[in-house]
């Protein structure tokens, strides 16, 4: 019982800090201008930023409320990793250092905390 309720209690700290992470990005990928510019210099199309802002709502959502079927949420994990790892691409195929691929890099580990944290939670529900 004790071992469930940390889990609990980690997988809400990290996902909540992953979301907000995402939700954050989100934001500024759709008002700031300087995200724009990085977007440009990645080589990527304008709607594209958009289209993934959107997609990242929807990943926070998938991940925040309870009642989201359980397929549901992997597949807004899935896409999340998907994207951590391309930023990550993108970001040294253009030659960019730490301090801009660090962000996914620093994402990913929230990312993979809240991933376990909930397998642990799932094996814990599914033993009882």
């Amino acid at each position: 019982m004790r071992e469930s309720k940390g889990a609990l209690v980690g997988f809400w700290i990290a996902t909540s800090l992953f979301a907000l992470h995402m939700a954050f990005t989100a934001y500024a990928q759709l008002k700031l201008p300087q995200v724009a510019a990085a977007f440009v210099h990645l080589g990527f199309p304008s709607y594209f930023r958009i289209e993934l802002s959107w997609a990242k709502l929807a990943g926070v959502i998938a991940l925040l409320v309870p009642a989201i079927p359980a397929r549901i949420k992997e597949w807004a994990y899935a896409g999340f990793a998907i994207t951590l790892v391309s930023a990550f691409i993108a970001h040294l195929a253009v030659g960019d250092g730490p301090q801009a691929w660090g962000w996914a890099l620093g994402a990913g580990v929230l990312w993979a905390l809240s991933y376990l944290f909930r397998l642990r939670l799932e094996s814990v529900k599914a033993a009882t």
